[in-house]
């Protein structure tokens, strides 16, 4: 006979489940796999939370499928996450090499 904490914890972890949440599992296992081979620390749900906060579900769907078709899963993460920051890196070192020409 199973001892009743055992069956309330399975109840208690299936109604806490949203899509939302799966999808940011799915993202983090993901992203840790590639961060643990760099010897980064691996990124925690909380953390994932933070950074998805402001994305609305529907475009974390196509975030996932833009990031499953990429050769750099982790690379076009962070890509479409902020790409301002990427693009005006980019810009600044153009920049950058014309002025030394």
């Amino acid at each position: 006979m199973k001892h009743i904490k055992i069956l309330l914890k399975r109840t208690v972890d299936e109604t806490r489940k949203t899509e939302r949440g799966e999808l940011m599992q799915y993202f983090c296992k993901h992203l840790n796999r590639a961060r643990t081979r760099d010897g980064l620390p691996p990124i925690a749900m909380g953390h994932m939370g933070k950074l998805l906060q402001k994305i609305p579900t529907k475009d974390l769907y196509y975030m996932k499928s833009v990031c499953d078709n990429a050769k750099n899963f982790s690379k076009k993460f962070w890509y479409l996450l902020n790409p301002e920051k990427y693009d005006k890196s980019k810009n600044e070192r153009k920049s950058r090499k014309s002025q030394l020409q």
